[in-house]
């Protein structure tokens, strides 16, 4: 049967927002934003083998300083950059600042293995932080905590305690010299966090010293503490009990640019990436790969503006939503159900209806344990529609249907918070029962 791959834990709980996650009134933004762009950018685009290159090709530290000496995307134009997260309908991004090769993307006074310093001698932090700023976009800096490069690395301080405490020195130096040099800024996104827990990175000496400096801003969890939200890589399960998440998802299959992989996801895929992050109150966190001279990739760029597009008429059914999704096991408060033509978001008293398998004539949902007022097609106008108890039927045009398309959206008017419930079954059973499946089963991850 058809199912969605991405499901909570059970037994299911309603959302609720813990206390220490929501201290800082700077949450609020992150939790409504729904859609960033990630740019992965550095030494390693110009070789054009993914992001770990570095690591998979075992190159020497010999190897990266010419590397660093030729690195000059003339083509690299934070302008754009940011032009194209507000035309793709983004509200915030991430900019990689240091990827685990160790090279910084900005100006240091503590390393010569940095983008001022050597090649076109830029600072590409500053450029992207400005040019965001100018657009009303949240800005992130993500930051390897490991790093190939600077010596002694992550292996020598596994081996030697003297040396761990000179990495770990060396470390903390480094977040603090970026979080002074570029203040203020929303994020400081943590990544690489082998080969240490958060006692050994000591990571609440660092969120404090930073939050000393910035007492605003937002950590996420790869540093080894939770953090202020959580980042699921490469797939859409929020955290359980809930609080503020993010996914990271690449748009085609690695992070930095490979000239070989034209995996690209499609429009149609990103919307539903969206819609199954708006669904569970998180955010969609899509990434990009420069090539080495800075450029865009044309495919990218097209997938990122086609969906903005759509986002311009449909972003309402994604912009700060309520909970709405399913559970295999029990019904919850904040029950939702899947559809075979499509699923749904929720605000408040609306109830929204992504068409990603449109039928032709009438549709029927049942289930419904609300009264429609009305039926809308956003950017078009009001749908017949008739309502018999918990089924409803809505009397819709013919819609356009293929891969190339895009899916219309319905916005349902309810005379109270909406909620479907349905079971297995053909009726609902008016004792206690299974919310669907009775057992364990390889539905639920």
């Amino acid at each position: 049967m058809p199912h969605d791959s991405t499901h909570f834990a059970t037994p299911f709980e309603a959302p609720k927002k813990p206390e220490a996650a929501f201290q800082y009134p700077a949450m609020t933004w992150f939790e409504q934003a729904r859609y960033g762009l990630f740019v992965h950018f550095g030494l390693y685009s110009m070789l054009g083998r993914g992001e770990w290159v570095v690591n998979r090709e075992q190159m020497s530290v010999e190897a990266l300083e010419p590397l660093a000496d030729k690195f000059a995307p003339h083509f690299f134009d934070a302008d754009a950059l940011a032009d194209l997260a507000v035309a793709g309908g983004m509200r915030y991004l991430i900019f990689t600042t240091m990827h685990h090769e160790g090279f910084r993307m900005y100006d240091s006074q503590l390393s010569g293995f940095c983008s001022t310093r050597r090649g076109s001698r830029r600072d590409f932090t500053a450029e992207v932080i400005r040019a965001a700023r100018e657009r009303g976009l949240k800005i992130g800096l993500y930051h390897s905590l490991n790093n190939w490069f600077d010596q002694p690395d992550g292996v020598a301080a596994l081996e030697n305690p003297s040396q761990y405490a000179v990495y770990i020195e060396n470390t903390l130096s480094r977040i603090r010299e970026l979080v002074i040099q570029y203040n203020p800024v929303d994020i400081l996104w943590y990544d690489g966090w082998w080969p240490f827990d958060a006692e050994g990175w000591q990571a609440g000496r660092m969120n404090e010293m930073v939050r000393k400096i910035q007492p605003h801003i937002l950590f996420n969890g790869r540093n080894g503490l939770p953090g202020d939200f959580a980042t699921p890589e490469q797939h859409l399960t929020a955290p359980h009990p809930w609080r503020p998440w993010e996914a990271c998802i690449t748009l085609n299959d690695h992070w930095g640019f490979h000239a070989g992989d034209s995996r690209w996801k499609s429009p149609r895929e990103v919307v539903s990436l969206l819609t199954r992050v708006a669904q569970r109150r998180g955010n969609l966190l899509l990434n990009i790969g420069p090539r080495g001279d800075g450029s865009i990739p044309e495919e990218s760029e097209k997938v990122i503006r086609t969906v903005g597009q759509w986002l311009k008429t449909n972003q309402e059914a994604l912009w700060e939503t309520d909970f709405f999704t399913w559970d295999h096991y029990q019904r919850g408060d904040h029950a939702g159900d899947f559809s075979h033509h499509g699923p749904f978001t929720r605000k408040g008293n609306i109830l929204y209806w992504i068409l990603t398998t449109p039928p032709c004539g009438s549709l029927v949902v049942s289930g419904l344990e609300c009264q429609v007022v009305g039926v809308q097609l956003l950017g078009g106008g009001p749908l017949a529609f008739s309502q018999q108890d918990g089924r409803l039927q809505i009397e819709i045009p013919d819609l356009p249907e293929g891969d190339d398309e895009l899916p219309a959206v319905l916005k349902l008017e309810c005379d109270r918070p909406p909620v479907i419930y349905k079971t297995a079954g053909m009726r609902v059973p008016a004792v206690p029962h299974p919310r669907y499946d009775p057992l364990p089963s390889d539905l639920v991850s």
